[in-house]
């Protein structure tokens, strides 16, 4: 059961799954949410970090950047299910569809400038 609590808790917050669906649709790094989000760099870096310990997202190095992912949900079935089922929930939502439409802007070598 602690297994699901915490799934369910990392999907407890609206950023969170804000989060998820931006991630369904490219890798992003943390500069890149923050400003789709536009919330503080320790926020998105928080919730990054609860959907990681739960299983839902991960990361990859490349050179400067890390780049986050949504999992494959192969460690956990609670993840695996909830992933699959939320490509297709809240697409009709107002908040997202408009962070949706808002992602092919937000690229990381404007927003850093590097």
């Amino acid at each position: 059961m602690k297994a699901f609590i915490k799934v369910m808790k990392a999907l407890s917050d609206p950023n969170r799954v804000r989060i998820i669906k931006m991630l369904q649709h490219k890798m992003m790094c943390v500069c890149e949410i923050q400003k789709a989000l536009q919330v503080s760099q320790p926020a998105v870096s928080k919730h990054l970090k609860l959907l990681e310990d739960a299983g839902l997202v991960s990361f990859r190095k490349d050179g400067l950047w890390v780049n986050y992912h949504l999992t494959d949900g192969n460690e956990s079935p609670y993840v695996a299910s909830l992933l699959g089922n939320l490509r297709h929930w809240m697409e009709d939502d107002p908040q997202i569809a408009d962070l949706i439409e808002k992602l092919p802007t937000i690229r990381r070598e404007d927003i850093c400038k590097r």
